[in-house]
């Protein structure tokens, strides 16, 4: 029987807690941390992206992360001008005041690694090139993984 009795609702749930295990595989076996970490990471990306490439890449996204991804957005601010990895460190760091204690680096690491995994690889590239250089290497310094591309 179905969690919730609604297929959109259980394969969001499925899929989200997909995400969250793979995230939780690097930062420990805490699923809460793994979701403010997610949330930190996707919203300091999603503000650094021009508006139209961070609407598409939402649109990319499990409906549950999908919500958590444009809550809190304001569109009119964006693009962000963060050039510098520290830069994007420092704004995850902010998102995640509060929390438990983490290696900010590792995590968004983790965060980016699981999107790569699970988003269309095309997708995946775009949003790379629009970011700055610092930001590319810093996310391309992953080791390359078999992608798994779950539908939102």
């Amino acid at each position: 029987m179905a969690a919730t009795g609604l297929d959109v609702f259980d394969k969001t749930l499925q899929t989200t807690n997909i995400w969250l295990d793979d995230i939780m595989e690097d930062v420990g076996p805490d699923r809460q941390m793994a979701w403010h970490l997610l949330a930190a990471v996707l919203r300091t990306l999603r503000d650094r992206l021009p508006l139209d490439l961070a609407a598409h890449l939402g649109s990319q996204l499990p409906l549950l992360v999908r919500g958590v991804y444009y809550d809190q957005w304001h569109p009119a601010s964006q693009p962000e001008r963060l050039r510098t990895r520290d830069e994007f460190l420092e704004r995850i760091a902010e998102k995640l005041r509060g929390s438990r204690p983490i290696n900010v680096s590792d995590g968004a690491r983790s965060v980016l690694r699981t999107l790569a995994r699970h988003v269309e690889h095309g997708q995946i590239a775009k949003v790379r090139q629009a970011l700055p250089q610092p930001l590319q290497e810093f996310w391309a310094a992953e080791p390359a993984q078999e992608s798994v591309i779950t539908k939102p």
